[in-house]
């Protein structure tokens, strides 16, 4: 087990949620699933607690907390993708059912929580030593919702 593990809070849906997770990347899993041992605020006797699971070989913990307090910007995912096909797959799958494809490459799931679904090559485009370079993938990728590899290097090597 990791010393430092994020906890994600849902009202009610943290099972929900975290068996929808790990169907989006290799080396997920469901860990563990803890009811209730009483009433709680969390729910009743029996029911859904907390959710151990594995994202991508980080290990989450996901809390059905009763009250509803809605994720924000402040914390965000990033999964960084080295083909425009990982790309069109996560994004599709996490606007899925009610997911939100945003600017930048940013998608708001169906639970409200953000991911950044970044090339991997974005990094190396911003921090290209030529400023031109990074100024126009940096302006391209201002205009995206999802981010187009190809679209990007373009502009970067000024082609677009």
């Amino acid at each position: 087990m990791s010393k430092i593990s994020p906890c994600l809070w849902f009202a009610s849906e943290a099972e929900e949620a975290a068996r929808f997770y790990v169907t989006l990347l290799p080396d997920s899993r469901i860990e563990k699933v803890q009811k209730n041992v009483g009433d709680s605020p969390g729910g009743k006797d029996g029911a859904v607690l907390a959710v151990d699971f594995t994202l991508a070989g980080q290990q989450f913990m996901a809390i059905n907390g009763g009250q509803d307090f809605p994720f924000s910007y402040a914390v965000s995912f990033t999964i960084y993708c080295d083909t425009q096909a990982e790309i069109d797959r996560l994004s599709g799958a996490l606007i899925s059912s009610g997911g939100v494809q945003e600017a930048c490459g940013w998608v708001k799931d169906r639970y409200g929580l953000s991911w950044q679904i970044t090339p991997r090559i974005l990094p190396k485009l911003l921090a290209d030593p030529d400023r031109g370079r990074a100024g126009r993938a940096m302006q391209a990728m201002l205009t995206m919702e999802k981010l187009d590899i190809a679209a990007l290097e373009a502009a970067a090597d000024g082609k677009s």
